[in-house]
């Protein structure tokens, strides 16, 4: 495939990061729905933080990166690139629109023999099953005829900036050997770490789904262990490092499970388990067990000032952090929501401080209005403070310096970042 001019569609956390990524190489458009997201992008800042500005900036002005939401200015691309959410509804059932509404999109501008490679996060039979079929429909085109597809997982770890894009090996795959060849290229000529090219689309759908998967059934098992622990009055912090000696120990932590990866894929392999007829019952535990942690976190909390006698109803409570993830401003399926709506059953005032938070953002995903002062304008005011995310902001805070009383007051560490003498409780 000559001239190679890519377009990718959908410029959050993962399509950001890649066209910026592509444009150092070939001709590249962004495409985003979202005109304020493109207009500020344009104007050289991604609010995600993914993409330094200065790096950004530089594909503007010198690769010639372009962002737009007009369907004209990536009719003559030839390599779509769909990078959009697939979330998981009310009822942890996945939720394809936005993967439809991008295949619509596709569908729209494709061309005679252009391939179009999908990145989100699906189960595996979704690429070809759900997504070509929409493309064939809107274009009028023939799959693997007129047109042709491939599957390359995304690999993007939010707020990371040693494992960007380029540093992590991609998996690649295509609907035929030569386009999985193609794709495999386009893909090996910008990321140093390499690829592998998975024998077909549905292989590489299902290596991404079972990487977060396998992480959130052994952080579960380490959630497990830390409630047995904790009524055997064992640290398990001490457990873990004690076990970690041991040269094939998985160092796992116990702590929240949210985000858009670990706290979503599994359900889209569970429910593709279920579609074949089978119930996935180890899948299924780890998530009840993580997604039962925010609510376990306020109840230790709230026994916790129990035993040191102060008065729960109308007590006031710091929250610290609420991104899903530390260091980054990311807050979807955050599981530090959970933390708060169980406090709240208990009548207590609860605060939340994030730095790193956008507080529109919270406001309007979550209904909760951060605290948008200074750090120090919280200290002294508080019954128990919670460490919900290690931010690198908190590391070096004595927080029991927030509490009313120093000795008095709670803290209970999430995170496990803190020194014992600092604390009353934790994971």
């Amino acid at each position: 495939m000559e001239n190679i001019k890519i377009c990718v569609i959908g410029l959050g956390y993962v399509g950001l990061p890649l066209a910026r990524l592509f444009s150092t190489k070939y001709p590249t458009v962004g495409f985003d729905m979202n005109q304020s997201r493109v207009d500020a992008l344009m104007g050289g800042h991604d609010a995600t933080l993914e993409v330094a500005d200065e790096l950004l900036q530089e594909a503007i002005s010198k690769h010639g990166f372009v962002c737009t939401t007009e369907l004209d200015k990536i009719r003559d691309c030839n390599f779509y690139v769909v990078a959009v959410p697939t979330p998981v509804d009310e009822n942890n059932n996945p939720d394809l629109t936005p993967l439809y509404k991008a295949s619509e999109t596709v569908g729209k501008v494709i061309g005679k023999n252009d391939i179009v490679v999908f990145e989100s996060t699906v189960y595996p039979g979704v690429t070809e099953d759900e997504c070509i079929p929409v493309v064939e429909k809107v274009s009028g085109m023939k799959f693997n005829t007129d047109f042709f597809a491939g599957y390359s997982p995304e690999r993007i770890n939010p707020g990371d900036k040693q494992h960007t894009v380029e540093h992590i090996k991609k998996v690649t795959s295509g609907s035929t050997p030569e386009i999985a060849d193609i794709v495999n290229n386009v893909y090996a000529s910008v990321i140093t770490a390499g690829t592998h090219k998975a024998p077909s689309i549905k292989v590489a759908e299902a290596a991404k789904v079972i990487e977060n998967s396998q992480r959130d059934i052994n952080i579960a098992f380490v959630n497990e262990l830390s409630k047995i622990f904790n009524k055997m009055g064992i640290d398990t912090q001490d457990v873990l490092e004690a076990a970690s000696t041991k040269w094939n120990f998985l160092p796992f932590k116990p702590g929240l499970v949210g985000g858009h990866c670990i706290g979503v894929d599994p359900y889209y392999l569970a429910q593709c388990a279920q579609r074949h007829g089978y119930n996935p019952e180890i899948i299924l535990a780890g998530r009840r067990m993580n997604d039962g942690m925010g609510e376990y976190v306020a109840n230790e909390t709230i026994k916790l000032m129990l035993k040191k006698g102060i008065q729960v109803l109308n007590s006031n409570i710091l929250m610290l952090g609420f991104t899903f993830k530390e260091n980054c401003p990311d807050v979807r399926n955050t599981k530090v929501v959970n933390i708060y709506q169980a406090l709240k059953e208990y009548h207590v005032n609860a605060q939340v401080f994030d730095p790193w938070a956008m507080p529109a953002i919270v406001k309007k995903e979550y209904g909760i209005n951060l605290f948008e002062g200074d750090m120090s304008q919280l200290k002294g005011k508080f019954d128990a403070v919670i460490l919900c995310v290690a931010h690198n902001e908190f590391k070096d805070v004595d927080v029991r310096e927030f509490l009313k009383d120093s000795k008095c007051g709670v803290v209970f560490d999430v995170k496990g970042i803190l020194e014992k003498t600092q604390i009353d409780g934790r994971l």
